[in-house]
């Protein structure tokens, strides 16, 4: 039943998620393009199978693959051989990567770009390699405790020098490759290792050190496709190759699902997924020779996110693929730049807000951070950068502009705002501009570059296309650091500061602290303190007479209860203690009581339930030392004060 209940919140965060995309199609469909697209149907249907498939994906990020990669961590973290740790890090990066099928699609097309310079098979090898070593690196930095800072800075740095030697032609390919790599799967998995690492290592801190693994993996395939490029352009002679680049703007076949179908469809996912359940298990079992704890948890769990991305893709496909590319082409013959400036950025904003893999991160900041980082801000913050990013890097396909002054602009401000933003924020804020690159975001944000490099006169689809990724990637650094900045500057603290905090506002003027309690009067969310003793009235039933009981304490002025099942039996005359009691069971009915209502509860429970005379059940109460959060009116406030000036004029 709980497992039910999550997985209904997470459907209806879901479909929450995806209304944005639905709102920016719709308006720039109807009241821009002022038309109807054909197969609307179709469309509506994907957008349906998404919604689930997101839910059920993220059911099995929560199920298998956060847990299962927090207990490699736990174990490795105290292994003696850090080798083997850093070792599985490289082996956990190439094996989620060298199967990512929107890798695949990009070296296909690099392979066009370079006349047969590039092998797709070893572009693939490549950029799979740079995120091992990156992973790798990432496990290094934490084991060490070295501030992320300097490794960043000094990538960035080579990415940027590098550019001035790397031909044209692979300039944007290699940005748009340290977008791609940090996928659906690949993102959740790494991220766990990460914070299962410094959550467990002593001295390292889960916010600080245990973010940052993303960033390495979308940094470092930069450097090493450069690398590969200027080999190959100053190296290999290109081939004679009869290859052309697909037309972007064409509109996709209408998708037709079959069983047959579905079957390949569900093979394929569990081919991308599977060399990460390979390492996993050749880990456990090889390396730290133990078994996977609730394995059928964690198998459960894979085939959920297994399923959830196989209806995801078909969803996106039959829903938005198509819709997207046709309006591309509709946009760019419009000729108004600003009409397309605007659609870059909505729907830069709608599908990052949508993005699975960001949703799963921002959770779990939110978590580590004792709810310092707020999960929804947080995504808005990254939204807007990708928003911003994708507009920016539409305006530069429009102009003409060479993407290296851009990105070294960009860069700069990244590295200059680490000296200025609060440290727990800098490794989020790098790894959020890998997250925002993935299932949904990818194929919309390439079909749009590619659509507008392809329709614009004097622009090549082959170099002007690739970059938009880069720039949806860049951006929401900034704007989370940026995030960061204002969250230290106007002082939002944690649960467990803010607890504190209160605590020692409210106990500090009271000169009696033992009867202090902090409360919330009418049920609104502003806290106080009241000099006001407490107890717990529990009344034991059984479960014909617990409606009775709630209307007798009612009466008596309870506002509230919590009910739990309970069985007991007598001892005296038990011959074996390990005798199953019956089935019959009791409830226990627990009231919060402020004092001038025990008494009256207590008597009118033991009136109209005749537990003094032919009633059966039991009611007592526990007095309560301290009490934090309750609700609790101002009328029986105003009562207990009045009572206590009665007994004080008294005497």
């Amino acid at each position: 039943m709980q497992q039910w209940i999550i997985f209904k919140r997470l459907l209806k965060e879901s479909f929450r998620d995806l209304l944005p995309i639905v709102l920016v199609i719709l308006f720039f469909q109807l009241v821009v393009l002022q038309s109807v697209p054909e197969g609307w149907e179709q469309t509506v249907i994907g957008l349906g199978i998404v919604g689930i498939g997101l839910a059920i994906f993220l059911y099995g990020l929560e199920v298998g693959i956060f847990p299962v990669g927090e207990s490699l961590a736990r174990e490795f973290s105290t292994h003696k051989s850090k080798i083997l740790l850093i070792f599985f890090g490289f082996l956990l990066g190439y094996g989620t990567t060298i199967a990512e099928p929107a890798l695949n699609v990009i070296a296909e097309k690099a392979a066009a770009i370079s006349s047969g310079r590039i092998d797709a098979f070893w572009l693939r090898q490549v950029v799979a390699a740079s995120v091992g070593f990156a992973i790798a690196l990432g496990v290094f930095r934490i084991i060490t405790g070295h501030p992320i800072h300097y490794y960043i800075i000094a990538g960035y740095v080579a990415v940027v020098s590098m550019t001035w030697f790397t031909p044209v032609e692979i300039v944007g390919l290699s940005y748009d490759l340290g977008g791609i790599t940090t996928s659906t799967v690949t993102v959740p998995l790494v991220a766990a290792l990460g914070i299962g690492l410094a959550s467990n290592i002593k001295g390292r801190n889960p916010v600080i050190d245990g973010f940052g693994l993303i960033a390495f993996a979308s940094l470092s395939p930069m450097i090493f496709v450069q690398v590969y490029g200027i080999y190959v352009y100053n190296f290999v002679d290109a081939s004679t190759v009869a290859a052309a680049v697909a037309n972007a703007t064409e509109a996709s076949a209408v998708i037709n699902i079959t069983f047959e179908s579905v079957i390949r469809g569900i093979i394929g996912v569990f081919g991308d997924v599977a060399p990460i359940l390979a390492v996993i298990l050749f880990f456990h079992y090889v390396i730290l020779k133990k078994a996977v704890k609730n394995l059928g948890s964690v198998i459960m769990g894979f085939g959920f996110v297994i399923l959830g991305m196989y209806a995801f893709i078909i969803g996106l496909e039959m829903g938005l693929f198509s819709l997207g590319e046709s309006m591309a082409f509709q946009l760019t013959k419009m000729g108004v730049v600003y009409v397309i400036y605007s659609f870059a950025f909505a729907i830069g904003f709608a599908t990052t807000m949508a993005e699975p893999s960001l949703t799963a991160i921002a959770k779990k900041a939110k978590e580590i951070s004792d709810g310092k980082i707020d999960d929804f801000t947080l995504r808005l913050f990254v939204a807007v950068g990708v928003a911003m990013g994708i507009a920016l890097g539409s305006y530069r396909i429009v102009e003409g502009d060479s993407i290296h002054y851009y990105i070294i602009v960009g860069y700069s401000i990244v590295v200059l705002l680490t000296f200025i933003a609060p440290k727990y924020i800098i490794p989020i804020a790098f790894d959020s501009g890998g997250v925002t690159t993935s299932t949904v975001t990818v194929p919309l944000v390439a079909a749009l570059g590619l659509g507008l490099a392809s329709n614009i006169p004097g622009r090549d689809p082959l170099i002007d296309g690739f970059g938009l990724i880069a720039f949806a990637s860049l951006f929401p650094m900034i704007t989370v650091m940026v995030y960061g900045i204002y969250t230290e500057k106007f002082g939002v603290k944690g649960d467990h500061e803010l607890e504190a905090q209160l605590e020692e506002e409210m106990f500090t003027s009271s000169m009696d602290i033992d009867t202090m309690n902090i409360v919330n009067v009418d049920g609104s969310e502003e806290k106080t303190t009241v000099d006001i003793t407490f107890s717990a009235v529990y009344a034991i039933v059984p479960s014909e007479k617990v409606d009775d009981a709630m209307l007798a304490a009612k009466t008596a002025g309870a506002e509230g209860v919590t009910i739990m099942k309970a069985k007991g039996a007598g001892l005296r005359d038990m011959e074996n203690m390990y005798r199953m009691i019956g089935d019959n069971a009791d409830n226990i009915l627990m009231f919060v009581l402020p004092e001038n209502l025990v008494h009256r509860v207590v008597h009118e429970l033991n009136v109209k339930l005749h537990l003094s005379t032919t009633g059966s059940g039991l009611v007592y109460s526990i007095p309560i030392q301290y009490m934090k959060g309750i609700s609790i009116s101002q009328e029986h406030i105003d009562e207990i004060l009045e009572l206590r000036e009665k007994k004080k004029n008294k005497k």
